[in-house]
């Protein structure tokens, strides 16, 4: 079982490493999975725009472009790619700290994982009910 967060592009210094990797690993086993490999890659806005033209044909800019490697059910394998400065524009935008807009996102990656979608309206709903249930616990432990 292994997290890792890696860098690309840019310099960014992810602060209480251990606790957000205890807290992915706690959400990740309330939703009934486990984890194998999960690798955060923190880039810049264009590195990920990159990604998401090559990969996903999509001419935009986002967040965070989650990849699901899994072989096998209930078995957390993925990378997550995490835009630092969208982020920041993001916690600008919706009158956020910025460590709780990456709390946010960082879920959002793992939930894409456990089989949660945000195309539909419904499921933007879930989506976000997961991940403030997720920075609740955050903050509780």
């Amino acid at each position: 079982m292994a997290i890792h967060f890696f860098e690309e592009d840019i310099r960014f210094n992810l602060l209480h490493k251990t606790k957000i990797k205890n807290w992915l690993k706690l959400i990740v086993n309330n939703e009934g999975f486990k984890i194998k490999e999960l690798n955060y890659i923190f880039c810049s806005d264009e590195y990920l725009y990159e990604i998401n033209k090559e990969y996903l044909q999509h001419e935009t800019y986002t967040d965070i472009i989650t990849f699901d490697n899994s072989e096998a059910s209930l078995i957390i394998e993925g990378d997550i790619y995490i835009s630092i400065e969208r982020v920041k524009e993001n916690a600008v935008a919706h009158n956020q700290v910025f460590d709780e807009e990456l709390l946010r996102v960082l879920s959002h990656g793992v939930f894409h994982l456990c089989g949660y979608h945000d195309k539909a309206s419904s499921e933007q709903e879930l989506m976000r009910l997961k991940e403030n249930e997720a920075i609740e616990l955050y903050k509780k432990n």
